[in-house]
């Protein structure tokens, strides 16, 4: 094994290697690179986010994504987001620097209908999590099957919705898919949540209903990202705005390592990563 510069030249006693190690940066100066290695044969991410790798894969090469390094990390984010809302932790964090003892009742997330917008490693593991708190949940999936509702029918599902999360993956079917007709289906007091990628939320649209006060949100992802001094997301209320950090939590690459070593050792026995995304079948 040896390391590299993300976009620098490939070690040159390494100039035939068939596996490239990734993490979620520098996809273009790396992946411009790729070509330069005549026996690349697997591309191997350390994040379960992989769209921006697959502009630059050559013919015949796998792309496998870190499928199963984050889950768990961005399911604990997202509970944590929704619990803080509903249980009114800023308010009270507020209060208490005022030294002010303000007695009020809270929201809870028992019972409450959460609407899950994906079906793969964060989603489940999101499900696994609100179990405990009695919370029903559905999950949403390209295609329906046993146990998730297909993405065609989630307009369906919102006006019963108490809360909507976010773990979907960039692509054009999910770019603003939560824009302002989608909102709109929501009830009063719903929680948008997003823990994917900021491309599936039209921020103009979102702004317009905390600015009104019909919704609540928190977003860990926004579009544009980073979120530049001065934009109004920053001062919207109701908003709970953390820097994509639900996945970085200690041990996230320890895992992330695991998982690569395991495709990889799955390609080295002459089998397809289960984690492929992209690629020969």
């Amino acid at each position: 094994m040896a390391l590299y510069a993300p976009g620098e030249p490939w070690p040159a006693d390494h100039a035939d290697a068939d596996v490239v190690v990734v993490g979620f940066d520098n996809a273009a100066a790396t992946g411009a690179r790729f070509t330069d290695l005549p026996n690349l044969r697997l591309v191997q991410t350390l994040n379960a986010g992989y769209e921006q790798w697959l502009p630059h894969l050559p013919a015949g090469v796998v792309l496998s994504n870190g499928r199963g390094a984050h889950g768990g990390s961005t399911a604990e984010w997202a509970m944590a987001a929704l619990l803080s809302i509903y249980r009114k932790l800023p308010v009270f964090r507020d209060l208490q620097a005022d030294g002010v003892w303000g007695f009020q009742e809270t929201e809870t997330l028992i019972g409450k209908r959460v609407v899950v917008l994906g079906a793969g490693d964060l989603a489940v593991n999101l499900a696994a999590r609100l179990a405990p708190f009695e919370a029903q949940v559905t999950l949403v999936g390209r295609t329906a099957r046993p146990g998730v509702a297909a993405l065609a029918d989630v307009a369906d599902l919102l006006p019963d919705a108490d809360a909507v999360v976010a773990m979907l993956p960039a692509a054009k079917e999910t770019h603003h898919l939560i824009d302002a007709a989608f909102l709109s289906r929501l009830r009063d007091g719903a929680v948008v949540v997003n823990a994917g990628r900021g491309s599936a939320v039209d921020s103009d649209a979102l702004l317009a209903e905390l600015t009104s006060g019909r919704l609540r949100a928190a977003l860990d992802v926004t579009e544009p990202e980073p979120l530049p001094p001065g934009h109004p997301l920053w001062s919207a209320p109701n908003l709970l705005i953390t820097p994509h950090v639900a996945g970085s939590t200690e041990g996230a690459w320890g895992r992330a390592w695991r998982v690569a070593q395991e495709q990889i050792a799955v390609y080295a026995a002459g089998g397809r990563p289960p984690n492929a995304v992209a690629g020969p079948d």
